[in-house]
């Protein structure tokens, strides 16, 4: 029904429910392509190089290899000659394995460790290095692992010349091998209902697969009207008939096959990358085809493919939309309908390495094609993580991260993107932008790097970044917390951010998600399960008096060092307890948590019943936060009347991270659409009122999903008409000529 939607304690809703050089700063452009250099006046540069220079400085001391050893080619990018180990100031070579480094071997499969230990709460375990993906792994349940790869071995940086094989990562190149060409997620995971009219989960990937879901089916019937007797129908599989031609300049392409870079123009490929994951992105692909797509795919494997990419994009006035992995949930993937050009989408899924890991640092350098779960993966096998996990990191990608100002659930430990970034490579049209260091802070004029993050693809293709790593917490444990209402809740929300005790995750689920959540509970295994349930149904609504029409829920995660963690546990109980809160348990904070991975995947059932729904988000001060959220769900309920939804939508929300000065929110809505004649246009008015709401009242166009060109609509009203000029100036400035012409933002 909705994307990024993650209701809380199906468990304990059961028991409710019915009832760089050391020198220098100065950040640079290097090597300006030729044809970018056109501008207006009818100037042009005399030609230039490549664009192709050696990596960064490598921060002292950094335990990791040649930034990209025998792998540059001609022109030799990113290679240093490979210094020794132990020398002060010097990265040790990437071909010799780190003292922290495990092997396949010693750990074994990650993925089916992480799945064991998953049932165990938050113990401690002796595979440290891997804790720290229990959960966002240990939902899988015996997945089939992807090609065993050295994570920190170089490898040559030249084109594979066509090769379709599948990629290193978990992701292959030709996605629809894998992934639904138009749903959520993997091709063998999804909701069903089954013979017997029960919902189920499908697939081995989720530890939710093969689960029944007794109540699901009273829920959405009860919620939004919908029957099982009244099912859509939508195309099984994509007819390439329907797709728009590819229209590639032949001049191009000649210059292109002698690059040997891997490209291809089968329609299957096209479509996959012409889309994110927007509700009208999706019903199209059910239901007919996109105007506009990409002429052309093309996977550079490494940073000096990019370069060759963009010079001849110059060169042939070409256009380039920039594919990550692809979850975008803001159009910004969308190709524009007038654009004459050919229309080139640079994916850069197979620009997945850990190019090093500088370990007296704590920084690692990536390719910006690596995708969440890789990146997490590679990093424990050397104890090391990033702590970032968005809701969509099995899928999106480091440069989407960048490139969207993305946030993740850990932030309060490991801060958002912005706060892990160190160093940024990104190929423009005037050439290589970066630092020339890499330090943890400058003071050389605004931030270059803020002028990347959040430029969704509009100035050039990010190649590498340098993040922040720590090793792998030694400890991790979940809790919950039951509240009388929302209020209550929201007030200890406040004063935990106040007394800056936030733990790794906090997330406040309203009434109506609760609710949801129980619908996900799976069928009881035992009667021992069912009886717990029913004493804690007596203890809090009974005895403590809570209303399971009202109450509300709070789902908690720390990790750390054991005892601070416990300290800090205790800390926020505490605080809890003063705002009338209820421990609810550990499973519960797990269960909560393993769901934000499948939840994704009920949009797609609920369209096939005629139930659309999305997410949306943005951030507000703590003041306004109860009156926000208020006003938010009451317009979308008054919106869908005054529009004919037949049926009352389901509109909830949840307050799922928390700053000083405010929170971030997450609303999400759905209705039954039959009897509507174009649904997605109603939706889009009601979503674009929810939005002005959510301005009227004090909050941001976006949080985390970025502007793309849904939302572009608001941004002079955002940043101001002197903001929005500005942004323009710095685009007409990198990109005279456009090339990079996804019309996101402005």
């Amino acid at each position: 029904m909705f994307r990024h939607v993650s209701p809380e304690l199906p468990g304990l809703a059961a028991a409710v429910a019915g009832c760089a050089p050391a020198h220098g700063h100065r950040p640079r452009l290097r090597r300006p392509f030729p044809e970018a250099e056109k501008t207006a006046r009818g100037r042009a540069t005399a030609p230039g190089g490549s664009g192709r220079g050696r990596l960064p400085g490598p921060p002292p001391g950094a335990a990791g290899s040649t930034a990209a050893a025998g792998r540059g080619g001609a022109g030799g990018a990113a290679c240093r000659d490979g210094p020794y180990e132990g020398s002060p100031g010097r990265r040790l070579p990437l071909a010799r394995p780190l003292t922290r480094r495990r092997s396949a071997a010693q750990h074994g499969s990650a993925m089916a460790a992480a799945a064991e230990e998953a049932a165990g709460g938050g113990g401690d375990s002796p595979s440290s290095a891997l804790r720290r993906l229990r959960i966002i792994s240990g939902h899988l349940r015996g997945s089939p692992r992807a090609p065993e790869r050295e994570a920190l071995s170089p490898s040559p940086c030249k084109a594979q010349g066509g090769s379709d094989g599948p990629a290193s990562g978990s992701i292959p190149k030709k996605r629809q091998e894998l992934l639904k060409w138009n749903g959520w997620g993997y091709n063998d995971s999804k909701f069903i209902f089954n013979k017997k009219g029960q919902a189920e989960f499908t697939g081995k990937r989720y530890r939710l697969g093969g689960m029944v879901l007794p109540t699901f089916k009273e829920w959405i019937e009860k919620t939004f009207g919908a029957s099982l007797e009244h099912k859509t129908t939508s195309r099984a599989s994509l007819n390439v008939n329907d797709v728009p031609p590819s229209i590639v300049n032949e001049e191009f392409l000649q210059d292109l096959k002698a690059t040997k870079i891997s490209y291809s123009q089968d329609a299957e490929d096209r479509v996959f990358r012409a889309h994110g994951h927007c509700l009208h992105e999706i019903f199209v692909l059910r239901e007919g085809m996109f105007k506009r797509i990409p002429d052309l795919v093309v996977w550079p494997v490494c940073h000096e493919d990019v370069v060759k990419i963009v010079e001849l994009a110059c060169k042939h006035n070409l256009c380039i939309i920039p594919f990550g992995g692809g979850t975008s949930v803001s159009s910004a993937l969308e190709c524009p309908e007038e654009e004459k050009r050919t229309i080139v989408s640079l994916d850069t899924s197979q620009m997945n390495r850990i190019l090093w890991i500088d370990e007296k640092n704590l920084t690692a350098c990536v390719e910006a094609g690596i995708v969440g779960q890789d990146l997490e993966k590679q990093l424990a096998e050397s104890g090391f993580c990033t702590g970032h996990e968005p809701d969509s990191m099995e899928f999106s990608s480091l440069g989407g991260w960048v490139a969207t100002r993305a946030s993740g659930m850990k932030k309060n430990i490991y801060g958002n993107i912005e706060d892990l970034v160190i160093h940024i490579k990104m190929v423009t049209p005037r050439g290589i932008v970066e630092k020339n260091c890499q330090v943890p802070r400058m003071s050389t004029g605004p931030d270059i790097h803020h002028f990347i993050m959040g430029s969704e693809g509009t100035l050039g293709v990010v190649t590498e970044v340098t993040i922040k790593i720590r090793p792998v917490p030694e400890y991790q444990k979940y809790g919950s917390v039951v509240f009388p209402n929302f209020e209550r809740g929201v007030a200890c929300l406040r004063e935990v951010a106040k007394q800056r005790c936030a733990p790794a995750s906090i997330r406040l689920v309203d009434n109506a998600q609760f609710q949801f959540g129980h619908a996900l509970k799976p069928q009881v295994a035992s009667i021992f399960t069912s009886f717990l349930d029913g004493l804690k149904k007596f203890y809090i609504t009974k005895f403590k008096g809570f209303d399971p029409n009202v109450l509300c829920v709070a789902t908690l995660l720390f990790e750390g060092d054991r005892e601070k963690v416990l300290q800090h546990e205790k800390q926020v109980y505490d605080i809890a307890t003063k705002f009338g809160g209820l421990a609810a348990g550990e499973d519960n904070g797990q269960r909560g948590y393993m769901l934000t991975f499948v939840i994704a995947y009920l949009r797609d059932l609920g369209l096939d019943y005629y139930v659309i729904g999305e997410s949306f988000e943005t951030s507000v001060p703590w003041d306004r936060v109860l009156d926000l959220c208020r006003n938010v769900k009451e317009r979308i309920v008054r919106e869908c009347k005054e529009k004919g939804v037949q049926f009352a939508p389901l509109s909830t929300c949840r307050v799922t991270q928390t700053y000083d000065a405010g929170a971030c929110v997450y609303f999400y809505f759905a209705f039954n659409y039959r009897g509507i004649s174009d649904p997605i246009h109603v939706y889009e008015q009601i979503e674009r009122a929810a939005r002005e709401e959510i301005l009227a009242n004090g909050g941001s166009l976006s949080h985390h999903h970025g502007v793309g060109k849904l939302r572009k609509r608001w941004m002079k009203e955002s940043i101001s008409d002197v903001g929005l000029g500005m942004l323009r100036s710095v685009k007409e400035y990198v990109d005279p000529n456009n090339i990079f012409g996804n019309k996101n933002l402005l």
